[in-house]
């Protein structure tokens, strides 16, 4: 495998074991836990003036972090998104500063394609003919451009509420798509089903591949740096499987371990009422969720009632000082709406659960009036256009 020179291999999160990568490419191969890349930092000689002196054009800028180099990576220059200052939602919030993280400007409109990048390099340094997920919509539609891409065949599950524009481009990017009733856990099952069959398709599906958190993770790298490198306060992200939030609190540690910050910020995880094992595990203090018994939320990219990392994702709250919110469709639509208003930012509607979380965590007192706010727009609105529009057209607008 063409690997950058401080990546060290995988260890798993359970036992604790470390394995080659070239070798071990999925769950550990002892217990069947998560494995998470991992580096000789001692080893990096980075500053910040590294980083600064190169163009702002890609995640692979910050390469010594990642496991591949830019030169070996399946890439369509995703990341170096904009960091959008929301001075009318800092008043509205009676804080400091807000900024949304605009991951609506990647390639396929989304935040996915920083962890389909990596999955995808990896399944192709394995030498890879297929792979093949389960998605509630975004993650598939982007397996199956970066695959293409890379001229790999892709498999894609999806349950069939998923999104016209979701399902429309997995076929115009070439996959080959199964669109099963009901929800993700349902198309869970189907790819399961077919993952037995084949023997040959390499799953990109999240936490089973080491990679899509690890590529996620460049969206905090990006933030602290369009910060001049203070540490925001406080960062809000809409939460369903966790993996970004998992990928920024490991960035946030390495930065600050890195001595290029100075501390970690307090990750959120916003969901909808409907459905949050997250916020139900939080606010009972334990350390892994109970499946939710029925989803019911209009935000399907977050609809996960059984989220398979929630260990990670809870102690990445309590690590960083954070916590968890949720709340309803119709707060989380009117969030949608309301920051395309007042700040021109097109949320998609499943990512404004961030939003209205943040207003939430406002009103309760989370937030300083001098802190600064971060909030992770995964997607863009043209997706959900549809949802947004029939929203105001309830109200009568």
């Amino acid at each position: 495998m063409e690997t950058t020179p401080a990546f060290e291999g995988l260890r798993c999160v359970d036992c604790e074991e470390t394995f080659d990568a070239a070798e071990a490419t999925h769950r550990c191969p002892d217990c069947g836990g998560i494995l998470d890349p991992t580096y000789d930092y001692d080893s990096l000689d980075v500053t910040r003036e590294t980083f600064e002196s190169r163009r702002f054009d890609s995640m692979w800028r910050y390469e010594e972090l990642l496991p591949f180099s830019r030169d070996a990576a399946v890439s369509m220059g995703e990341g170096a998104t904009a960091l959008v200052e929301c001075p009318t939602l800092a008043d509205e919030m009676g804080v400091g500063e807000v900024y949304v993280k605009d991951e609506g400007r990647n390639p396929t409109g989304t935040f996915k394609d920083r962890g389909q990048t990596v999955a995808v390099t990896a399944a192709a340094q394995h030498g890879a003919s297929d792979v093949a997920l389960a998605s509630a919509g975004n993650a598939g539609q982007s397996a199956a451009a970066y695959a293409g891409r890379a001229g790999i065949d892709s498999h894609v599950f999806l349950p069939s509420r998923s999104g016209f524009a979701n399902k429309a481009m997995v076929n115009v990017h070439g996959g080959d798509m199964t669109i099963v009733e009901g929800r993700i856990g349902d198309a869970g099952a189907a790819f399961d089903d077919a993952m037995d069959e084949h023997d040959d398709w390499y799953s990109v599906k999240t936490f089973e591949t080491p990679y899509r958190h690890e590529g996620k993770k460049t969206m905090y790298y990006e933030t602290a740096e369009q910060l001049d490198w203070e540490t925001p306060d406080h960062v809000v992200y809409p939460t369903g499987g966790g993996v970004g939030l998992v990928g920024m609190h490991k960035a946030a540690k390495e930065l600050r371990d890195l001595g290029l910050t100075d501390d970690l910020p307090a990750m959120y995880a916003a969901q909808a009422e409907g459905c949050a094992p997250i916020v139900r595990a939080f606010q009972e203090g334990r350390d892994v969720h109970e499946p939710w018994d029925t989803p019911d939320t209009i935000c399907g990219g977050i609809e996960i009632p059984d989220p398979g990392a929630s260990p990670l994702v809870l102690e990445a709250l309590r690590e960083s000082d954070g916590g968890a919110v949720a709340t309803s469709d119709e707060a989380i639509l009117d969030a949608a709406t309301q920051v395309a208003a007042h700040e021109g930012l097109e949320m998609g509607a499943t990512c404004a659960a961030a939003a209205s979380g943040a207003s939430a965590l406002a009103e309760d007192g989370a937030f300083g009036e001098d802190d600064t706010v971060v909030i992770l727009n995964t997607g863009t609105a043209n997706k959900d256009a549809d949802v947004l529009r029939s929203h105001l057209m309830s109200k009568g607008i």
